[in-house]
């Protein structure tokens, strides 16, 4: 094994059988009746042409994403996840002797990327209020060089999105490509603008978003990439051959398909992490304000022993390694009830 990798742990978040478990950021509606017909329609239709291998660059499941987004289709690409893009992302235009910048408290799997793709990951860290400014960014960028800067908006774990000044600020340096991960991008508030806005003007940024989520459809796998087309030619060259399944690319197209019934739940799943907010902060508890479906929430003595109280209620929520903090995922009322349930008992 790589002496870098020794002694490390795999990623992961426990997956527990308990009433409700509020720790992955999943959506926790199940598929609407009308797009779980339409998936199993496209998926049978598959099922006899699987002896041939698929379309090697999902040109139609590009082709939909990028109507999805208001894009051409040679400006999308997708993959595995929006893990398994920014992976390939990090294997253009990174690897070994090169370094991505990141803002911590962030996406933890970002250095696990780095470390994957022998990256050297540099972490500029935020500010107390887990905040990030465009000089604080600018200046890191300026200090460290990174060859990809990592921006995530809305934040995993804090839930605070990002000021397109930001963004611009990072991009005017210059300096490598920045990659602003937007897989929460659907639960903004009203009036946070998205970085896809500055596609056409800036040709070394990638947006990278996900299905798992506001799509409800995290066990289909499915990530995609908007950037400028010589991107795209990039991360071809280093992708697996026949990297999507015939069977995840149609029953993506299929729930794309039916996209306005899907997203359905967006704003009723807001309404919930707005009532988490409000009802923590009514209890004295600390919480982040949060752009996307889940909340940030603290400070404990101990959020090892506060997780563990809350599942001893049947309440799964997420330690994310933050003294004093802990993350729960926006779900259903009944969902959210019970959390709030299990937080008044461990006051």
């Amino acid at each position: 094994m790589r002496e870098e990798l020794k002694g490390r742990t795999a990623y992961g978040a426990p997956q527990l059988d308990v009433p409700v478990r509020l720790n992955t950021n999943e959506n926790s509606y199940p598929l609407p009746e009308v797009v779980a017909q339409a998936v199993e329609k496209a998926l049978s239709d598959e099922i006899r042409g699987l002896n041939r291998y698929p379309d090697r660059d999902a040109v139609g499941l590009r082709t939909d994403l990028a109507a999805y987004l208001g894009l051409r289709a040679e400006q999308v690409w997708a993959a595995n996840g929006s893990n398994e893009i920014q992976q390939q992302l990090l294997q253009a235009f990174a690897g070994a002797g090169r370094a991505a910048l990141g803002f911590g408290p962030a996406y933890s799997m970002h250095p696990l990327l780095c470390l994957g793709t022998a990256t050297s990951f540099i972490d500029a860290g935020r500010g107390e209020d887990f905040g990030l400014t465009a000089g604080h960014a600018v200046d890191a960028v300026r200090r460290h060089r990174p060859d990809v800067t990592l921006l995530c908006s809305p934040n995993n774990p804090t839930g605070t999105a990002l000021s397109l000044d930001i963004v611009e600020a990072v991009l005017a340096q210059k300096q490598g490509l920045v990659v602003v991960d937007e897989a929460y991008a659907e639960f903004r508030r009203e009036g946070t603008p998205s970085a896809l806005s500055l596609l056409e003007t800036h040709d070394r940024l990638i947006v990278t978003r996900t299905m798992s989520k506001a799509f409800a459809f995290a066990g289909a796998r499915v990530g995609y990439l908007a950037a400028h087309p010589s991107i795209i030619e990039a991360v071809q060259l280093v992708r697996l051959p026949y990297h999507l399944s015939a069977l995840t690319q149609a029953a993506a197209r299929a729930a794309l398909a039916h996209a306005d019934v899907l997203l359905g739940t967006v704003e009723a799943i807001k309404q919930q992490r707005d009532l988490i907010v409000s009802s923590l902060r009514e209890m004295g508890w600390q919480v982040a304000d949060s752009d996307a479906n889940f909340v940030l929430f603290g400070r404990f003595p101990d959020q090892k022993t506060a997780w563990r109280r809350l599942l001893d209620q049947g309440v799964l929520v997420r330690d994310v390694g933050l003294d004093g903090w802990l993350r729960v995922t926006a779900g259903t009322p009944a969902e959210t009830a019970a959390f709030l349930k299990a937080m008044k008992e461990i006051r």
